[in-house]
């Protein structure tokens, strides 16, 4: 299977496993959670070409490891970055003293003023190493990095959580928290 299909195929998961369900005539469980024959009958209703063999490729090559199948592997969901309400089933973990976010240079001042916002997802994404945090902000233009004092934030009372592929989440940061590295 080419690299081509391989990111089709996880951008449709992203958006029916986080975003837009309906899409595919799909209804996630509470924990988002989906299961991978309807997924893939669904998927075949609408003449897109997805077996279990590309989706267990899909699922293990994806960089970022975005999808997670059930112990059992007959459900699948997305790790984090849901814009519809589901439940992660995770646990409040205490972070690491720093985490960062990468972020485009335009956001730099509403972040400054404002703190970082979930804005149409369920929480802020935040990383433990900066690479990734650049990784991320690079999508959308010249990246730049924020340090978040996550250690600070917790002993506040804000709760971070670790998603299954290593994101830390939590609400918000506010911008007393946000260094501009």
């Amino acid at each position: 299977m080419d690299s081509k299909q391989i990111i089709k195929r996880s951008k449709l998961l992203s958006l029916v496993l986080r975003h837009r369900p309906e899409k595919l005539g799909l209804t996630l469980d509470s924990g988002g959670w989906v299961d991978v024959d309807t997924l893939l009958k669904a998927c075949k209703q609408r003449n897109i070409q997805l077996s279990r063999a590309m989706l267990d490729i899909v699922v293990r090559d994806n960089n970022k490891q975005r999808f997670s199948y059930s112990e059992d592997g007959l459900r699948i969901r997305a790790n984090q970055g849901h814009s519809i309400e589901v439940d992660l089933g995770l646990s409040p973990t205490t972070p690491p003293t720093i985490l960062y976010h990468g972020t485009a240079h335009f956001n730099v001042s509403s972040i400054q003023e404002q703190g970082l916002l979930k804005q149409n997802r369920q929480h802020v994404h935040l990383s433990a190493d900066t690479e990734t945090a650049l990784n991320v902000g690079q999508r959308h233009g010249r990246p730049v990095l924020f340090t978040v004092q996550a250690e600070k934030m917790h002993e506040a009372g804000y709760a971070f959580y670790i998603s299954d592929n290593g994101v830390w989440l939590t609400d918000t940061v506010p911008p007393a928290f946000l260094e501009l590295d």
